[in-house]
C-alpha cells in the first residue's frame, strides 16, 4: 500500500457525493485536510475552486503526492474514488473481472441512483410547487433502482464481491431513503446491506465530517436560490 506523507486536500460539503470521498479516506486511513465548500452560499463559484472543479461541483481533491510525485487535482466523485482506489490498492480490485463488476455498480450509481434520488429529493422536498408528475416520476424511478439493488444483493454481502468503492458510492444516497419516499422494509436485502455498512466505524466517521455545518435546505430560501437557479456563467 502506498504511504501518504502530505495530507490530501478534500474540497467537500456533507452531501451524498461528498460522503463518498470522506468515507473512502477514512477507510483508507490516510491523512487529509477538509476544505469546506458551502454550496448553499456559493463557494463552488469561487475562481480558486473553479480551477480544480470546472463543473462548479464538489467534491474535488488535490493530492500533493500525485503521479511521479507531482500534485494532481481531480473532480467528479467517481473519478476520485477510482484514483484513490488505484493509488492505495484498496477497495478497487486489480483483477479485471472483479474490477469490471465494481465499475459497473459505480457507474450505475453515478448515472442512475444519484441523479434520480436527487430529483426525488427536489420534487418531494424543495420544489416551490408540488408537481405530482415530477414527484411520482422520480419517486417511482428511485423505487425501481432500490429494487435493482435489492435483487443484486440477494445472496451477496456487497454489490460487487468484496466491500468496495461501489458500496461507498451508493450508501450515501440511501441514507435519506424516507425523503425519497422509500421504505427499506420493502427491500430486505438492501436493508441488510445498509445496516452493515452503517455499522462500519470509518463510514460513521466519514458521514460525520462537516455534520455541524450541514443545514436543512428546506427552509433556507437563499440557499435554494443558489443551488436551484444556476445557469451558464
Amino acid at each position: 500500500m502506498t504511504n501518504q506523507t502530505k495530507p490530501i486536500e478534500l474540497y467537500y460539503w456533507p452531501t451524498p457525493n461528498g460522503w463518498k470521498i470522506s468515507i473512502l479516506l477514512e477507510e483508507l486511513g490516510v491523512p487529509y485536510d477538509v476544505k469546506l465548500i458551502n454550496i448553499g452560499r456559493g463557494d463552488q463559484f469561487e475562481p480558486s475552486f473553479l480551477k480544480i472543479a470546472p463543473n462548479n461541483r464538489m467534491p474535488a481533491i488535490i493530492d500533493p503526492e500525485g503521479p511521479d510525485g507531482e500534485p494532481i487535482s481531480i473532480f467528479e466523485s467517481g473519478a476520485i474514488l477510482q484514483y484513490l482506489g488505484r493509488k492505495f490498492g484498496k477497495f478497487y480490485p486489480q483483477d479485471e473481472r472483479t474490477r469490471v463488476a465494481v465499475e459497473e455498480w459505480l457507474f450505475w450509481q453515478v448515472g442512475g441512483l444519484g441523479p434520480m434520488a436527487g430529483q426525488a429529493h427536489h420534487f418531494r422536498n424543495y420544489a416551490p410547487e408540488k408537481i405530482e408528475y415530477g414527484i411520482n416520476r422520480y419517486t417511482n424511478e428511485v423505487n425501481r433502482l432500490y429494487g435493482v439493488m435489492n435483487r443484486r444483493l440477494e445472496g451477496r454481502d456487497y454489490l460487487a464481491g468484496e466491500y468496495s468503492i461501489a458500496d461507498m458510492a451508493s450508501y450515501g444516497w440511501t441514507i435519506s431513503h424516507a425523503n425519497q419516499g422509500q421504505d427499506l422494509n420493502d427491500f430486505p436485502n438492501l436493508k441488510r446491506w445498509f445496516e452493515a455498512i452503517r455499522a462500519r466505524p470509518a463510514v460513521e466517521r466519514g458521514v460525520a465530517v462537516g455534520k455541524e455545518e450541514r443545514r436543512n435546505l428546506a427552509d433556507d430560501k437563499e440557499a435554494q436560490k443558489v443551488l436551484f437557479g444556476q445557469r451558464a456563467r
